[in-house]
């Protein structure tokens, strides 16, 4: 497998690359770390410590033998929404408060911890494609086999999988549909939280919004992420003077709701620029649909729209 390094990757070493974008598994990394031209640069041999630079060919020696499971992840009867499934590709309707993937103080509460309960009994490995915060509920996509990670990720980075999210804010913004663009960076002071930064000192995001409804307090807002930043919705907005509603760290708790209000509501996926087009969408959550009933007299709006729970979607 041959990947041309660019922009989006540039930066990482080949262990974050291998295991944050492609999802693989420890296991997996240890074999191409100990197999014959296993991790090559540009044809040469290199280790996982690699920092990857613009422009570099990286090639990995993979094999079609599945992995055993991943050992750190505990199978856990949790009840989780399957929205599509197939032998390639999972997606799941997220629950708000639901880590992604295990980890500290989250060792059994995840989607993976689910996933890996419903293939209990033969290996099991996750591989997420499209990671969304604890607190961000919606369509979550999740790769069921190692090359389709690898492929799912190429149509991510190259711009085949569009996602749709619903977001509640605090505030106005000042057009009723728009680009909000910006440079990001991670604040110096926290390995969380991220700000906005001058062009060339950090990473590129563009989202595109359009306002759904208003109300004096309130507007309800549909966006489109082009670029995949941590948290890029979520500043965007507070940056523009209308924070997502109970999101505590770029704006202000709510006594409505205990997360931040944003929600994936739709994935459309192609594997090639030349594939049929898979759509795959998760309805609002009742303690977001709850919120658009309070406060705007939109229902019937919002029905058309289909992001209220009125019928079950199907794929």
């Amino acid at each position: 497998m041959d990947t041309v390094v660019d922009g989006k990757i540039a930066g990482k070493t080949i262990r974050e690359y291998c295991r944050g974008n492609l999802g693989f598994s420890s296991s997996m990394l240890k074999k191409l770390k100990f197999s014959e031209n296993g991790i090559l640069i540009n044809g040469s041999f290199v280790t996982v410590r690699h920092i990857l630079k613009e422009g570099e060919i990286l090639s990995l020696a993979l094999e079609d033998k599945e992995e055993d499971t991943s050992p750190y992840i505990i199978p856990v009867d949790i009840p989780i929404e399957i929205l599509y499934s197939d032998k390639d590709l999972t997606a799941v309707n997220k629950p708000p408060n639901m880590p992604a993937h295990p980890s500290f103080g989250h060792r059994d509460d995840t989607v993976a911890n689910a996933l890996a309960y419903l293939n209990r009994g033969k290996p099991y490995v996750f591989r997420p494609v499209n990671r969304l915060d604890r607190d961000t509920s919606g369509v979550m996509l999740v790769a069921n086999n190692k090359t389709a990670a690898y492929t799912l990720y190429k149509s991510m980075t190259g711009g085949l999988i569009k996602k749709t999210y619903i977001a509640l804010l605090e505030g106005h913004l000042n057009k009723k549909s728009g680009v909000i663009e910006s440079y990001m960076r991670r604040c110096e002071d926290s390995i969380i939280k991220r700000e906005e930064c001058p062009s060339g000192e950090g990473k590129y995001a563009r989202t595109e919004y359009r306002v759904m409804a208003e109300s004096e307090r309130y507007s309800l807002v549909e966006a489109h992420p082009e670029t995949g930043r941590t948290h890029q919705l979520r500043l965007h907005f507070a940056s523009s003077g209308a924070p997502i509603v109970g999101d505590s760290l770029y704006g202000n708790p709510s006594e409505f709701i205990d997360r931040q209000a944003l929600h994936a509501s739709e994935v459309r996926i192609k594997l090639s620029p030349d594939s049929n087009e898979l759509t795959v969408k998760a309805p609002l959550p009742d303690d977001i649909e709850k919120l658009c009933r309070k406060f705007f007299k939109c229902r019937s709006v919002m029905q058309t729209k289909g992001i209220l729970r009125t019928t079950k979607q199907k794929i």
